[in-house]
Formats: C-alpha cells, structure tokens, sequence
C-alpha cells in the first residue's frame, strides 16, 4: 500500500474580485482627479488659446484691437524672436512686449539696451517683479494685485482721461523717477505707469493688467479708447509674443531648472495633493490594539514548523541564530529543572554552578556547551544539537 498523502491549504490565495473591493476605492479616487484634471486643463486651455496674439479672434486673443489699430492707418506685426524686437525699436514704432516675463534676465537686459533712448514707445504687459526692475528701471511691482479691476484715471496723462475708467485692475506699482505718470491707482499705487525717456521722445508704459486688449473686454469702459491711445501713438505696432524656443539672445550661464520653469500653481497643487493624501492615509490607516489570539484556518504540525524554519536557516547560513536558538531553549528547559529562576537562565553565574552542583562536571566544558561562540559548519551544529540534547536527558534522569 502507498501511504496517503495528506494535502493542505495554509492561505487561499487571492481572487481578482477580492482585489478588486480592496483595491476599488483608492483606483476610483485615482480615476476621478485624472479625469478633472484633463477636463480643468481642456477647459483652461480652450479658453485661453491665442491669449494676447492680435491675429487671434477667441476671447482672450487681440485681433479686435489689431483691426482698429488697422482702420486707423497703423500697421501691426507680430514677431516672436529677441532680435526682431530689438530691430523694432524706433522713433515710429511702438513695441508691446505681452508676456515679460517669460524673457530670461538676459533677454530683458538685451531688450532694454535697444528700446532706451530709441525715441519710440515700449509697453510692457503685466510685468511682475522678476521682469520689470530690469526693463523699466526704478519700477518695482507691489506682490499684492489690486482688489478692483475697474479703475478711474486720477492722473493727468491725456490718453487716461479721455478714456476714464477701464479694466486696469492688476499688478500694482511704484516708482520714483521724475516725470512719470502714476495712472489708475488702486490703494494709492498705479495700475498704469508712463516713464518719458530721459535721451530723447520716447517713452515706456508699465500697464498692469491685459484685459483692455482682450477681444471680449475691448467694448467695455472706456478699455478700447485706453487701448487705441496708448498703442496707436506711432504708425508702427511691433507685437512681441515671446516664446520658450527663442535662444537667439539667451545666456549659456542663466539657465533655469526645471522647478523654476514649472508655475506656482503646479508647485502649490501637488504639496496640497501630497497632504490630501497624507490626511487620507492617517485616516484610513488601522489603529494598532492589543494582539488578539486567532485560530489558524488549518492545524500545522509542530515537526512541519520546525523543519521550515531549519530550512530558512540553513538558506540563509545563519548557523550562529540556529546555535543561539538552540541554547536559548535548552537553558530555558533546564532552569526550572536546577531551581534556578527563568530569568537569570541565560546568566552563566547563575546558570553554570547549578548545573555543575547537580552533574558533578566541568564547569568550564559546560559553559562552552550553553554559552559558547557559534559553531563553524553544519557538523559542528548538529553536533552541538546532539550534545544539548543528551545534556537535557541527563539532567532529566532521576
């Protein structure tokens, strides 16, 4: 007869749909904030496509401004490359720098050479602190934006009073040079700068927000009288979209990494994101109890335990934490048995002379034995095996 072979299951493993209910509420999480945030970045992206480029028609493009701009007899171009600008400059040009500070300081000391002292007039759009020191000097950009995007003129620049108010709520600004216009003030600082030139007819203006020249703002307050002033003061209007491909005036040595390209918004979403997720995780993590006993789902044999563990052992060649494990028990064992207590049964002083008191032995050969350094192949362990084993029998004899 052929002995029966006795098959058990320690765990069943997992199925797909025990899985998928552990797994469901973190994968849904994940597929909603994925998909708002491609319907956010759509909708961004639809609404502000063209945004400042005077032959865009949508919402926030300038082709309305551009087309005004033409019934009027003034010609514009749009260029998108440092050196075209600064070939712009000119006596009967007005150049409109729209997106200032995407030029890198390089860039924005290169454009303020050529428009200085040109004798034509540069506008600068929204311009914050990283750009507008270097362009318009002896400005600086205030970090809180105004409140208010309808604003009156209260100044004496011509162009502003015919227009009254008009949509130029935004960045806010100060400066000390003489003979500047301070326009549109909200709390007290200009939303709309005028810098005359100090070399020749020329000028500079700092506006601080775009929306006058947005299609869908330009028939609102006087935003397409203010638009037309200030932009159609020459015959030319040179259009400058600056662009993250120009490199023909970048510094090798003014790189920028990879955070600073990245905006604000980003940074300050994914350390929110990164908190949600810390709070979502302590809230979902499990409080740690008392150790509550449970039955195994099958009965495992004490032999079966055994020869796992040897297993891992010996894989591992932990000869010494096989030694230790062995000795450990076997003084265990053997402290009840001499009357010593089970917490000095791993002190030698106190373990060893009751032990040679009861077999009358060596002292020096038993501490070898229990306490001695790990043996040097597997030989030399089981016969440290064997040794403990027929020690604990003769203690054990009557």
């Amino acid at each position: 007869m052929t002995p029966a072979v006795r098959s058990s299951t320690t765990s069943a493993p997992p199925t797909a749909l025990r899985l998928w209910t552990r797994a469901r509420g973190p994968v849904l999480a994940f597929a909603l904030l994925l998909a708002a945030s491609i319907t956010l970045a759509a909708l961004q992206s639809e609404a502000r496509h063209g945004a400042l480029d005077p032959r865009s028609a949508d919402p926030y493009g300038s082709r309305a401004i551009s087309e005004l701009l033409a019934d009027r007899g003034v010609t514009t171009r749009v260029v998108t490359d440092l050196a075209d600008a600064r070939a712009a400059a000119d006596p009967d040009t007005t150049l409109l720098v729209a997106v200032p500070d995407l030029l890198t300081e390089h860039q924005q000391e290169e454009l303020y050479t050529a428009t200085a002292g040109s004798g034509g007039r540069t506008v600068l759009v929204a311009p914050s602190s990283w750009s507008v020191g270097t362009l318009a000097p002896g400005v600086t950009a205030d970090p809180a934006h105004s409140h208010d995007s309808v604003l009156s003129p209260d100044c004496a620049l011509p162009a502003a009073r015919r227009a009254g108010t008009a949509d130029t709520g935004g960045i806010r600004y100060t400066t000390h040079r003489p003979g500047a216009d301070e326009c549109y003030p909200s709390e007290r600082l200009a939303t709309l700068l005028r810098l005359p030139d100090t070399t020749g007819d020329g000028d500079t203006l700092v506006l601080g927000a775009p929306d006058i020249l947005y299609n869908n703002r330009l028939d609102q307050q006087g935003n397409a009288s203010l638009a037309l002033q200030l932009l159609g003061s020459r015959n030319h209007l040179v259009w400058y979209l600056p662009s993250l491909s120009d490199t023909t005036a970048a510094d090798p040595d003014d790189e920028k990494s990879f955070l600073d390209l990245l905006p604000s918004g980003w940074i300050w979403g994914t350390l929110q994101l990164f908190v949600a997720a810390a709070l979502a995780a302590l809230w979902r993590a499990r409080r740690l109890g008392p150790l509550v006993p449970e039955k195994l789902p099958v009965a495992i044999r004490a032999s079966e335990t055994v020869e796992g563990r040897a297993r891992l052992y010996r894989k591992a060649d932990a000869r010494d934490r096989a030694a230790a494990a062995l000795r450990s028990t076997t003084r265990n064992r053997l402290a009840p048995l001499l009357g010593v207590p089970v917490p000095q049964a791993h002190a030698p002083e106190a373990l060893i002379p009751a032990l040679t008191a009861h077999l009358h032995g060596n002292g020096q050969v038993l501490h070898s034995l229990l306490f001695g350094p790990p043996p040097g192949d597997d030989a030399a362990l089981i016969a440290l095996a064997d040794q403990l084993d027929a020690l604990e029998r003769e203690v054990r004899r009557p």
